[in-house]
């Protein structure tokens, strides 16, 4: 089974070393983290991914442009907004988003 690859994007370098290191200790998960929008969307551009995950310090303004942006590249990625509440609500913000991803894909094979 291939590792799904998320993209983290957060302005505050401690909480995205901490979300890094948390998505990396699942060995079917690999992250990598951006502070930087720009960077996150050139990595975004020439990869393949599974979820993006937004963390804290992101205005509304850039968070709706991003989202907007990785929907026009990859209108299956899945995007979610974490901004705390430890690692047992992010690890369910994973799965719900996993199990969205793959209800839609068993959607679209009915059709």
């Amino acid at each position: 089974m291939k590792k799904l690859e998320f993209l983290i994007l957060g302005k505050n370098e401690s909480i995205l070393e901490i979300l890094l290191r948390l998505v990396n200790a699942d060995e079917d998960w690999n992250a990598i983290g951006f502070t930087e929008e720009e960077t996150a969307k050139d990595y975004f551009k020439h990869n393949l991914l599974d979820i993006v995950l937004l963390s804290s310090g992101i205005d509304l303004e850039s968070e709706i442009e991003i989202q907007e942006f990785f929907r026009e590249q990859q209108p299956d990625i899945e995007i979610i907004e974490h901004y705390g509440g430890g690692s047992g609500l992010l690890k369910c913000e994973i799965i719900e988003a996993l199990e969205h991803r793959r209800k839609r894909k068993l959607s679209k094979n009915q059709d």
